[in-house]
């Protein structure tokens, strides 16, 4: 009440807003922008995970003589499909690495800029990592079972 005859204003022209509220407030406006950013990833790691299954069905049609090569030698259904499996993982983990690569320069660049202080977790890093390589075993398990599935004859033929 003081403040607002002060300024000459009436009760309605002023407001008070506790610290409670404000807080509520901006956690509302954080959870929002979580969902938002959560949505973006989702979304960037489907495709990227369409990507890896289109690269990896390329280099298996595109391998077909060595995976006939390798069954007719005696490589089992299991070992073509781990062969794949890793192929996948490895090409996502080191995508995965290239983008954390990226967020970091950018943030301490953003840091730097703001003149703030930025703190990197290491534990997220390697969740990260580990996740993209999660993604590029899951988007490889169709490629992979497609490579351990050719009959060797039919591989050998091919050209």
């Amino acid at each position: 009440l003081f403040r607002s005859k002060t300024k000459k204003r009436s009760e309605g022209e002023t407001q008070l807003e506790s610290a409670q509220e404000s807080m509520t407030q901006a956690d509302g406006v954080l959870r929002g922008l979580s969902i938002v950013l959560g949505s973006i990833a989702a979304i960037s790691l489907l495709v990227g995970g369409i990507g890896i299954m289109n690269i990896m069905l390329v280099s298996v049609t595109e391998r077909t003589r060595e995976i006939g090569t390798r069954k007719a030698l005696g490589a089992t259904t299991k070992d073509i499909l781990t062969q794949f499996l890793i192929e996948s993982a490895v090409l996502s983990m080191v995508g995965g690495m290239l983008g954390v690569l990226f967020a970091v320069s950018v943030v301490s660049a953003a840091g730097a800029i703001l003149k703030m202080s930025v703190v990197i977790s290491i534990p997220s890093i390697v969740i990260a990592v580990g996740f993209s390589a999660l993604v590029g075993v899951f988007f490889g398990i169709f490629p992979a079972r497609k490579a351990a599935k050719k009959d060797p004859i039919e591989a050998l033929r091919y050209e």
